[in-house]
């Protein structure tokens, strides 16, 4: 078995084990903060699982907002990716237009399917519709068809 891919950084270590409260009192307040800094950590693995940990708060304030719509400019697609999906699950609007800046690429991390999933916008369709032919890769595939599928479920049918 492979070792599982988690960041150098004790403290989001200990995040992940559900061992520091996040947000909630004095010392939640201190770790969000924390937290936040940490999307902005030069390693790699430090940022990306910040970035997805913060993501998965149920937290909606300037801070969290301002810290994910800053990861979402991040040079790795995953740490973008991570962001994106975070702010599609506060604020569709808000995320539509990174969804479509990343489908511009040609590689897409799968967090963007997902946002795109949860947008749901017919504006993705035609941007979506390059991702939905097979990759080889079938976890990808089946996020990339679910966002598709979403999408073209908020189509308005055409008039014939």
């Amino acid at each position: 078995i492979a070792d599982p891919y988690l960041p150098p950084s004790d403290f989001l270590n200990a995040v992940i084990a559900d061992e520091l409260p996040i947000g909630a009192g004095v010392h939640g307040a201190a770790n969000l903060k924390r937290l936040i800094a940490m999307t902005r950590d030069q390693d790699l693995a430090n940022r990306d699982w910040a970035t997805f940990l913060l993501a998965q708060q149920e937290i909606d304030s300037p801070d969290v907002l301002g810290a994910l719509l800053a990861a979402a400019d991040d040079e790795s697609g995953f740490v973008r990716a991570e962001a994106i999906l975070g702010l599609a699950q506060r604020d569709k609007a808000q995320a539509l237009p990174l969804i479509h800046r990343e489908l511009e690429r040609d590689s897409v991390a799968v967090g963007v399917f997902e946002a795109a999933e949860l947008v749901a916008d017919s504006s993705l369709i035609e941007p979506l519709r390059p991702f939905s032919e097979p990759s080889g890769d079938s976890f990808l595939d089946k996020a990339a068809l679910d966002a598709l599928k979403a999408c073209e479920g908020t189509a308005k049918p055409r008039e014939t």
